[in-house]
């Protein structure tokens, strides 16, 4: 699966506590659902935490998010139509859709190439980064280890306009969503924060990861309500099109 899809869509649902049952149902129901839709070539329904840490007291048990990669932009236009989105619909109170262009890719998400390989060039405007990783069971301790000081540098660090963490389970499959102002604030976090560049580094070495992936995505539409995304208002950005859901 080397060509891009033509769409990534990222879809974020706040639930409340008292739909908690009801959501993890849907997260045992509707992974495969999601795949069988009409133009999907890959699909994830994912939990997510704060993104302060990694371990299952990071977990957010009111936000729940699908990231769905479109082989025709046009099949994304009914999701919130289908039998996923509707599902969902009925137990959130708020929902966030990115629409997202692949700008570059590298690593395996369930021994595919989700993303395909992205041709890079510029970006304009916001961007998107998705992190993911499998770690190894046994790595797992030394990798908790050095997060905080990587999540304490990231809540500071210029141009972040949102950040949460995702997961396909509390232990082990471990991912960030985060979003910048522009795409040379995210090098910059990237490779010259000392905090994140020393992770960069001992990654190879302490082996933590079975299977990684890091992406970045040309943000085009953010429909819904940003709160949900952790977008607080006063970090609304002119460049991206904004419309209620």
């Amino acid at each position: 699966m080397n060509s891009v899809p033509g769409l990534v869509t990222l879809h974020v649902w706040r639930t409340p506590r008292r739909a908690l049952p009801r959501a993890l149902m849907r997260m045992a129901r509707d992974p495969r659902r999601l795949r069988a839709l009409p133009g999907v070539r890959f699909g994830k329904l994912l939990g997510t935490g704060t993104g302060t840490g990694f371990g299952p007291g990071d977990a957010d048990l009111t936000r729940w998010a699908a990231l769905v990669a479109w082989d025709d932009p046009r099949h994304a236009d009914g999701f919130a139509a289908g039998p996923v989105g509707q599902a969902w619909g009925r137990i959130a109170t708020g929902a966030a859709r990115l629409d997202l262009r692949p700008v570059s890719s590298r690593g395996q998400w369930s021994g595919v190439h989700p993303f395909g390989d992205p041709a890079g060039g510029r970006t304009q405007g916001p961007v998107l980064a998705l992190t993911r990783a499998r770690l190894r069971p046994a790595r797992a301790v030394t990798f908790w280890r050095a997060v905080p000081p990587v999540a304490a540098a990231l809540r500071t660090a210029p141009g972040l306009l949102a950040r949460f963490g995702v997961g396909e389970a509390p232990i082990g499959w471990q991912g960030t969503v985060s979003v910048w102002r522009e795409s040379a604030d995210l090098m910059d976090f990237a490779y010259r924060r000392p905090e994140h560049r020393d992770a960069i580094m001992q990654t190879p070495v302490r082996r933590w990861y079975a299977e990684e992936l890091f992406a970045r995505f040309e943000i085009g539409d953010v429909t819904g309500d940003r709160s949900v995304l952790g977008w607080h208002p006063d970090e609304k950005d002119p460049t991206v099109k904004d419309s209620t859901a």
